[in-house]
Formats: C-alpha cells, sequence, structure tokens
C-alpha cells in the first residue's frame, strides 16, 4: 500500500490540488444553478408537465444522493484520489448526453448518470481537503476557497444559464461541463497525490453497500415520487417501508462486520451527526429557494431566463464575497457556532420576506432584499457546518463522515424538494379551481412553499442551538475517537 502523507507536500502543489479539486466542484455547482434558470425552456422543448419537471432536477439527486456513502468510503478503501478522477471522468461524459437529448427520457437517464458521476466526485472532496490541510489555520483557508467557488460557481452558473438559454439554446448548459471535466481530469491526475488508504486486504463489505445504497435509492424515489401517486398512497408507503426494512437490515450486517462500509464509531460523533441534521434542513431551504424562486421569476414576474440569472446575482455574489476571507476571520475571532447563529437567523428572515413576494412585487426592495440577505445568511453558515461537521473526524474516516455529511444533504434537498413542489403545485390547483386566477394561485402556491421553507431553516437554527459545540470544546473528544480509529484499522491490518 502506497501512502502519500498530505504534511510532506510541497506548499505550492497542495494549493494547486485545492484548485484542481474545486474545479470538479465547480462543475456541479455550475450544473445545479445553470439547470434552474432553464427549467422553464427545457419544460417547453421536451413537454414536460409541471410534475414531470421536477425529474429534471431529482433523476440527479436520487443517485447523487444514493452513492455518496458508498463513494466516501470508496475513497478510505481504495484511495480518494481514484475516486474523484472517476467521478468527474462519469459526470463529463454524462453531461455531454444530457446535452444531446431529444426527448425527456434521455434527458432523464442522462441526468440518472450524471448524478452518479457527482456522487463520486464530491463523496470525497471534503476528505481531500481535510487530510490535505490538516492544519486548522490552513483548512480554514481551504474552506474559504472551497466556499468561494460554489458562490462564484452559482453566480456563473445563473448567468451563463441564461445567456445559452436565450441566445442558443438549453442543450449548450450542459456541453460547458466538458472542458472544464478534461482540464479537471488533466489537472487531478498530474497535481493531486493519492491519499493514505486502508485497503482492501480485507475483504469489502460488498452486501453493506448494496444495502445501504439500495435503501437510500428507494427511499429517494419514494419521496421525489410522492407528488405523482400522494403521500399516503400504497405506492409511497411500501417503497418507504421497504427502504426502511432496508436500512434495518444494513446496521444489523454493520454491526457484525470488522471492515464495514459505515464504521459505528462515526455515528457517535456529536459535531458531525448535528451538523449533517442542522446542513439538511439548510439544504431544503437552499434548494427549494432556487428552485421555486426561478419559477416565480419567470411564470408570475415574467423575467427571461437571463434576467432570472441576474435576479439570483445578489444571494451568491453576497455569498462569494464573504468567503474570501471573512467568514474564516470571523470565526476565527469569535468561533463557528458564533457565526453560524446568526447566519441561519438570517437566512430564515431572507425565506420569511420572499413568502410576502406577489404578483405586484417590484424587485427593489423586497425580492432583491430577499435574495441578498439569502446571500449574507449563506456566507455566515455554510462554511462554519463544514468546518464544525469535520473537526471531530479522524483523517482515516474522512471520507466516509464526508459521504455522511453530504448524502444527509441530498436526502434532505430531494425531500424539500418534493415535498414544496408538491405542496405548492397542489395549493395552486385548489386556488384555481376556487375561482382564482392563474397568476394569483401560483404567486400563492410559491409564497406556501417558501414559508415552510423559511420554516426548515428556523428548524435547523434549534439543531445548532442545542445539539453543537465548537470544535475547542470538542477536541478532547476528538483525541478519543481518532485513537479508537487507529486501533481498528491496526486490528483490520
Amino acid at each position: 500500500m502506497k501512502i502519500h502523507s498530505s504534511a510532506l507536500r510541497p506548499d505550492p502543489r497542495r494549493w494547486l490540488a485545492l484548485v484542481v479539486i474545486c474545479f470538479g466542484q465547480l462543475m456541479i455547482v455550475l450544473d445545479s444553478t445553470i439547470v434552474n434558470v432553464a427549467l422553464p425552456s427545457i419544460q417547453r422543448d421536451l413537454r414536460f408537465t409541471p410534475a414531470e419537471l421536477t425529474w429534471v432536477v431529482n433523476a440527479y439527486l436520487i443517485t447523487y444522493g444514493s452513492l455518496l456513502l458508498l463513494a466516501g468510503r470508496a475513497g478510505d478503501l481504495i484511495g480518494r484520489k481514484k475516486v474523484f478522477l472517476a467521478g468527474v471522468v462519469l459526470f463529463t461524459a454524462a453531461s455531454v448526453l444530457s446535452g444531446f437529448a431529444q426527448n425527456s427520457a434521455e434527458l432523464v437517464i442522462a441526468r440518472f448518470v450524471q448524478g452518479a458521476g457527482g456522487a463520486l466526485s464530491a463523496g470525497v472532496i471534503l476528505a481531500l481537503i481535510v487530510t490535505g490541510f490538516p492544519k486548522p489555520a490552513e483548512r480554514a483557508q481551504a474552506m474559504s476557497v472551497f466556499t468561494f467557488v460554489i458562490a462564484g460557481g452559482g453566480s456563473i452558473g445563473l448567468l451563463a444559464g441564461g445567456l445559452l438559454t436565450e441566445w442558443i439554446n438549453w442543450h449548450w448548459i450542459f456541453f460547458i461541463n466538458l472542458p472544464i471535466g478534461i482540464a479537471t481530469f488533466a489537472a487531478g491526475a498530474a497535481l493531486i497525490d493519492e491519499t493514505a488508504s486502508i485497503g482492501l486486504g480485507k475483504g469489502v463489505d460488498v452486501w453493506g453497500s448494496v444495502l445501504v445504497t439500495g435503501a437510500t435509492v428507494l427511499g429517494i424515489y419514494a419521496i421525489v415520487t410522492a407528488a405523482d401517486y400522494g403521500w399516503a398512497s400504497a405506492h409511497t408507503v411500501g417503497f418507504v417501508a421497504a427502504a426502511i426494512g432496508l436500512l434495518v437490515a444494513f446496521f444489523v450486517l454493520e454491526s457484525r462486520l470488522e471492515n464495514p462500509i459505515l464504521p459505528f464509531r462515526v455515528l457517535r460523533l456529536r459535531s458531525l451527526v448535528g451538523a449533517s441534521a442542522a446542513r439538511t434542513m439548510l439544504a431544503t431551504g437552499m434548494f427549494a429557494t432556487f428552485f421555486l424562486g426561478a419559477l416565480y421569476l419567470q411564470h408570475v414576474k415574467g423575467y427571461s431566463a437571463f434576467g432570472t440569472g441576474l435576479a439570483f446575482l445578489p444571494a451568491t455574489i453576497a455569498t462569494g464575497l464573504l468567503s474570501l476571507g471573512i467568514s474564516a476571520r470571523l470565526m476565527r475571532t469569535f468561533g463557528p457556532r458564533a457565526l453560524l447563529i446568526p447566519g441561519l437567523i438570517t437566512i430564515t428572515t431572507a425565506l420569511v420576506l420572499l413568502a410576502t413576494s406577489d404578483q405586484h412585487a417590484a424587485y427593489f426592495p423586497t425580492i432583491f432584499g430577499g435574495y441578498l440577505l439569502f446571500g449574507i445568511g449563506g456566507g455566515m453558515s455554510f462554511m462554519p457546518l463544514m468546518t464544525i461537521m469535520m473537526a471531530e473526524v479522524p483523517a482515516a474516516d474522512a471520507g466516509i463522515a464526508s459521504g455522511v455529511a453530504n448524502v444527509t444533504m441530498q436526502v434532505g434537498a430531494a425531500f424539500g424538494l418534493a415535498a414544496l413542489g408538491t405542496v405548492s403545485a397542489d395549493h395552486a390547483k385548489t386556488l384555481t379551481a376556487q375561482g382564482h386566477s392563474v397568476l394569483s394561485a401560483l404567486t400563492s402556491g410559491y409564497q406556501l412553499g417558501f414559508s415552510i421553507a423559511a420554516a426548515c431553516v428556523a428548524v435547523g437554527l434549534l439543531i445548532v442551538i442545542i445539539v453543537l459545540r465548537s470544535p475547542a470544546q470538542a477536541r478532547p473528544r476528538q483525541q478519543v475517537t481518532t485513537a479508537e480509529a487507529e486501533r481498528e484499522q491496526a486490528e483490520a491490518a
């Protein structure tokens, strides 16, 4: 087994590797924001119904959320560089297939494959950063760069999505990933050093991988199809029950294995579990904001695709500016938790403000103010959450911890998008049947969605207040957990 210590790598090479890793994340962020802006055009061109349209997003979320845990553990076992580069290749190829899609079925299938590629890359990105930058000060700087790329990618995606959709067609929003993917793979192969891996000598938890992936697939599928079949239908309840059954079987199996895909010691990390739960609530609000916001701006306010991208810019620019070292400095001064709490309060306020926007609302100050506050809150929340989440995780388990954090976020996003999309559409249908105008009904539906999203973020705030501690308080526990991990690995070897 070949081991490279991140601490021994030359600093310039390490920071160049971070840039490459961030470009892998950039593709994923670009895809998310570009697709949101182009949804109305895709709907018209491929004749998606309103209920079917969510599959453009949810097809991606199903495989993305289902494979994150497996990707994270695969990185621990065989090396995170291998998994990251494999994800880049698959994501890039699926992006090209999405661009060539000529009907709804082809696009949805390509999005399923694209989600798998995204999971492989994203499942190890946080682990690569954590192990590559073990010192707290350097890690904070690396996280700043990572958060800035997410925000900057969001801004680029919003504008590029609007421009490409209006000036050429929506197919080109997927082709933009091709040059980025090729460059990322080439640079990653040259600059990223392979991380220490546990190895496959003691065997791979194949059945555990099958059970947890199957449980996640069935669970997310039940969530995203609930809009079509109803939350209390036999279809939804049956798939949820099957997912729970597989999950129970998974935990029983994991408790009996020496080298499980999910070591139970990871679930004893209070910071990881608590921050993941809070991130899940935040993801629900975040995905709802952009999905419902794009539909509101184009269907109610009559904005063009490019105009929608411009309207979202206050959110992404504010997050990006705070990520340029400002949030890192505030965390060093006050601590991650002290920054996170006002950040989530700001996001909740932003969503409440957006929930007041009707068909007569002007962009200034209501809509602009809502997205500006959302961006400020996001800039104050994303980095502290990631910092707290990984603070207690030993380096050997960074991959699986990254997978746990990401899978909970994506499941929350899928659930939130399906639930809020269903509630919003049903409310609009009810009002239309009662004689309200289409615009008035749509607006009320979107307002209800924003209100529920605000409540979800408020729940995340409560989790932070009640459950989470600062990394300084968690340090003694980290030392114990690291010793635990090393002992278990020694026994497995």
